[in-house]
């Protein structure tokens, strides 16, 4: 008998079998991750990450933990994933009028906290016959309020918006930018000291501190260099102690005068004459002008108003708007007082003396005075 030798047959499987098998295997593991994603969302959505425990942490004097809570509308069993923190933190500001700031977190697995900041009463804000209390970020929390005398006093912003609860707004952009960066930077000083604040001009805007310095800061562009120069101004020993008025020369320098009388803040333009005094804040007796008076004085104020600024002057023109100026060939216009202004906004009084746009004056001589009647400069240039 003959004996059969045994042998192996491997079978070659075709590249397409083992294609088709490699994506089927891929089909599946895509399938298992879906179905394992969507069982997971549900989840977390569903029974995962209820909320267990409600947080309440800052500060707060008016309000209890709980008012808090309630007025964020979350409540124990909600879910973690699907609670709206804007939506809360909003609802928040909106109920509890003395709560400032609020800030709402999510700490896996079952847990919100809570963060409030309270509202610090830091201005009365004029508004027609009545005055709004605010806080330092403008939220209105009261009108009326007989307390809080030592708070300054915003006058001349007379705000649109006022209802207690809402952030004041006055609907120019003009004057709600300069409130903003005025309230923005006086919080960050240590010590204001600050009693009153007049923006009937926002461009010319006159800040009045309890030591009985009067600070007129111009417009609100670079107001935390503004304060801080002013308050170097103060601190100085040749200045602190004394009683005066502050002036923004420019961009990068302030001024001091000392004055006797009470400070009176600067209004609207007085076409009157003001009385003069000479650079140390003592009067100065006047003389009125005669038919001697300086034939070279028209030519002086062409030189001055022309001039380039170079500098080398006290004053930086480079922020100021010319009036409008349609009414004349030559620049000029005739204002509401009746008064014709140059293409400057400068004009001559009966006496003859020259008053710029910024107040102050040229007598006959020559002679420039601030808008209060302090000499400054005589005959010529000379530092103050």
């Amino acid at each position: 008998m003959k004996d059969i030798e045994k042998t192996s047959v491997n079978r070659n499987n075709s590249r397409k079998r083992m294609r088709r098998r490699k994506r089927f295997v891929n089909v599946y593991v895509i399938v298992v991750i879906l179905l394992v994603s969507v069982c997971a969302i549900a989840m977390s959505y569903t029974f995962l990450f209820n909320i267990d425990e409600i947080k309440v942490s800052g500060e707060s004097d008016n309000y209890t933990a709980e008012e808090i809570v309630d007025a964020s509308g979350i409540k124990r069993g909600d879910n973690l994933l699907r609670v709206d923190l804007e939506k809360s933190e909003q609802k928040i500001l909106d109920e509890l009028v003395y709560v400032e700031t609020v800030d709402i977190k999510r700490e896996f697995p079952i847990t919100i906290e809570i963060k409030v900041t309270k509202c610090v009463p830091s201005y009365k804000v004029k508004c027609g016959n009545s005055s709004l209390l605010v806080s330092k970020q403008g939220k209105v929390l009261e009108e009326n309020v007989k307390a809080f005398d030592n708070l300054p006093i915003v006058t001349g912003y007379e705000p649109e918006e006022h209802d207690r609860g809402t952030y004041i707004g006055n609907g120019d952009s003009f004057k709600d930018n300069a409130f903003k960066t005025l309230i923005t930077n006086i919080a960050k000083l240590e010590n204001p000291n600050i009693t009153g604040i007049d923006m009937t001009d926002e461009h010319d805007i006159v800040i009045t501190y309890k030591n009985g310095m009067v600070f007129k800061m111009g417009n609100w562009s670079d107001a935390e260099y503004k304060f801080s120069l002013a308050e170097t101004v103060m601190n100085d020993d040749t200045v602190k102690g004394k009683k005066g008025y502050l002036t923004m020369i420019g961009n990068n320098q302030c001024s001091f005068r000392t004055s006797k009388e009470p400070a009176e803040i600067p209004g609207k333009k007085d076409h009157e004459k003001p009385k003069k005094t000479d650079e140390n804040g003592n009067p100065v007796e006047e003389v009125k002008p005669n038919d001697e008076s300086n034939p070279d004085q028209e030519q002086i104020f062409d030189d001055y108003n022309n001039r380039e600024d170079d500098g080398s002057d006290y004053f930086n023109f480079e922020n100021e708007t010319a009036p409008n100026t349609e009414n004349s060939e030559d620049g000029g216009y005739y204002g509401d007082d009746g008064i014709y202004y140059d293409e400057y906004g400068g004009y001559y009084d009966s006496w003859g003396y020259y008053h710029d746009q910024w107040g102050g004056y040229y007598d006959s001589w020559g002679n420039y005075y601030d808008s209060y009647g302090n000499l400054i400069a005589s005959s010529g240039y000379s530092e103050w």
